[in-house]
């Protein structure tokens, strides 16, 4: 970490403050030795898929780092980035295809990934009974409620079944339905199968209603799925205030990657007061199993490629878009020094 430089200091007794500040270890990423500085960050969904975030939340990191973090929910990536772009939030955690959606689409001031959380697909495939060898060509001529169209739960369904050489055209997908209302849909007896997040995967279970067959994170392989960005101006206006927030990221990452699935989740549990203990344990350790999280922030160039590679496949890119565009690594990379 670097230290901050000690001013000198007109009176005497002020310098001797300063002095005992600096043996005591004091450092520019405290919030009390700077003003806080506010920050609305819009996130996609509240998820345990997450964890890493919220313990950077509950454990205050944020406010070591010196940044009053204001979290708002935007239910949906499309919701999430309208925010960014109007300024009614600084940062914005969503799938980074909507990144690249607004490139192509001539926005000048457009939104720049800066952090990547989530290398692996949240989601998981539940079906109506048990499965034994559970294959994926099951799903041909089947009803499944998937995600919405050119969203990264439904790209990263139909990447699953086209590398397995299914033609997801064989597959009765349902994108009508909201998302986060897919569970309720199912437990109300539509689909043979459905695509969802957790806490609704375990939940189905827990209620007899659907069983776990798939991992969509574990079959897909490492896909860059969530990211932190915002727009161009502010990351060039904003580049301190950016710094602090990476770095108090990176310091989840960190504890998630030191801790057992129990401890995270005891420190996110607040985060999640409507789940009890033992299931939210659950959900975490079937995150951590799966290698869900990355140790680090940077978004490297080949994820940004696979994700361009799934977007042409979905057939909602028509052309690429540039890299060193859409994504800095300056402060994820900063933030492991």
């Amino acid at each position: 970490m670097k230290r901050a430089k000690l001013k000198r200091a007109a009176a005497a007794c002020f310098g001797v403050m300063f002095a005992l500040c600096a043996l005591m270890g004091c450092s520019d990423r405290s919030g009390s030795q700077k003003g806080s500085e506010k920050v609305v960050l819009n996130e996609v969904a509240h998820s345990i898929f997450y964890a890493p975030m919220y313990v950077a939340i509950e454990n205050g990191y944020f406010e070591e780092e010196g940044i009053e973090l204001t979290l708002v929910t935007g239910f949906g990536a499309d919701k999430t980035m309208t925010a960014v772009l109007t300024d009614e939030a600084n940062i914005g955690f969503m799938g980074s295809e909507s990144t690249i959606y607004t490139y192509a689409g001539g926005t000048d001031d457009y939104v720049v990934n800066f952090a990547q959380l989530t290398q692996r697909a949240g989601n998981f495939l539940v079906a109506r009974e048990p499965v034994e060898n559970f294959s994926w060509d099951m799903l041909i001529g089947k009803d499944v409620l998937g995600g919405r169209a050119g969203g990264m739960p439904e790209m990263v369904f139909e990447y699953i079944l086209e590398k397995n050489n299914i033609d997801p055209a064989d597959v009765n997908i349902d994108q009508s339905i909201d998302f986060g209302s897919t569970a309720a849909a199912f437990s109300g007896g539509q689909g043979d199968f459905t695509v969802e997040f957790e806490p609704h995967a375990t939940s189905l279970e827990q209620q007899g209603e659907g069983y776990v067959v798939a991992s969509l994170g574990e079959d897909s392989g490492f896909v860059p799925y969530t990211a932190f960005s915002a727009k161009k101006s502010y990351l060039e206006k904003h580049k301190d205030t950016v710094q602090a927030f990476t770095n108090a990221l990176q310091k989840g990452m960190d504890y998630v990657q030191t801790h057992t699935p129990e401890e995270i989740a005891e420190v996110i549990a607040p985060q999640f007061a409507e789940t009890d203990k033992e299931t939210l344990t659950a959900i975490v350790k079937r995150y951590y199993e799966q290698d869900t999280w990355k140790a680090d922030l940077v978004f490297e160039k080949d994820a940004f490629d696979l994700l361009q590679n799934i977007l042409e496949d979905a057939k909602v890119l028509e052309q690429r878009v540039p890299y060193e565009d859409l994504v800095n690594t300056d402060f994820a990379k900063e933030a492991l020094k």
